[in-house]
């Protein structure tokens, strides 16, 4: 038999769905601008893919129990006491040149470093990205890796996790541009010429769509340079 206190716990589950949605929805991103007569219109990418797809140095083992984080992998958080016994773990099985923490945030969304968060109660280690010296030598044409190489790495494996938390909190973006008229009753219209999604950042996106926008505001210009 369903009670009134099923009721009312079952009534403020959705409400807190329904406001979730609410805040989501709310976070969507949304700018213009105009250059002449054509209009560019940014876009939060509420469908981008996930730079973990992409040719990455870096190997991300995350665990968690309810994202799907990182890369895929055939680890099982239950072989490891702790993070310390996995790290030393990964250490001699893959003889590892680069090793660094990933903390996950999650607060109203989800947010990725290296360094971890002042927040305990919301935030914790989630896992590790490193690469092996193996694969350096591979991507990097060398037979020795010194420091400088080794910094080096490190900073490109925190730009990784930096554009992966970019995929996180939605710091993806795409432009729309039109062409703007204005018909014989005074009505203005917009004739979509060109769209793309998926820049990592809303200041590059824009950068892109404007330089665009000077394409299609000299077509004439550039058809003769490109036949000369």
């Amino acid at each position: 038999m369903v009670t009134f206190k099923m009721w009312i716990t079952l009534l403020i589950y959705i409400c807190l769905l329904i406001t979730k949605d609410l805040f989501l929805c709310s976070k969507l991103k949304y700018m213009e601008k105009k250059i002449g007569n054509y209009l560019i219109e940014i876009e939060q990418d509420n469908n981008p893919e996930s730079p973990r797809n992409w040719d990455n140095l870096g190997t991300m083992v995350c665990f968690h129990r309810r994202y799907s984080l990182g890369d895929k992998h055939e680890y099982k958080s239950d072989d490891y006491n702790n993070y310390h016994v996995m790290k030393n773990s990964l250490i001699k099985e893959h003889d590892i040149c680069v090793i660094l923490p990933l903390y996950l945030y999650d607060h109203s969304g989800i947010t990725m470093n290296t360094t971890g968060f002042s927040c305990g109660w919301d935030s914790g280690q989630v896992g590790w990205i490193f690469v092996s010296k193996k694969k350096v030598r591979e991507e990097y044409s060398v037979k020795r890796i010194n420091k400088k190489l080794k910094e080096r790495i490190t900073q490109y494996l925190i730009g990784e996790v930096k554009t992966y938390d970019q995929y996180l909190t939605g710091d993806v973006y795409g432009y729309k541009i039109s062409k703007i008229s204005r018909c014989n009753l005074g009505h203005e219209h917009h004739e979509e010429l060109d769209s793309c999604w998926g820049f990592y950042g809303e200041d590059e996106c824009l950068m892109e769509a404007e330089s665009m926008v000077e394409f299609y505001r000299q077509p004439k210009q550039l058809e003769l340079d490109f036949v000369s």
